[in-house]
């Protein structure tokens, strides 16, 4: 039985939330945890766009972590 491990080189995530507080947040968390695997944040895209079911803004990110050089 072979016991490997494999170094994440990238990683993308998504997230949403209906404002921004709350976004910032989840991406805070995840930056943290990432942190652990030798992960940092490589790149930010993000989009807001209205949500007509809800009437208010939907606010999505997209993160891209790389293995720290």
């Amino acid at each position: 039985m072979d016991f490997r491990l494999d170094l994440i080189e990238d990683k993308i995530e998504f997230f949403e939330a209906f404002d921004l507080r709350t976004l910032e947040k989840h991406i805070d968390q995840q930056i943290e945890a990432n942190k652990a695997l030798l992960l940092q944040v490589h790149a930010i895209s993000h989009h807001a766009v209205f949500h007509p079911d809800r009437g208010k803004m939907l606010y999505t990110a997209v993160v891209h972590f790389k293995v720290k050089k």
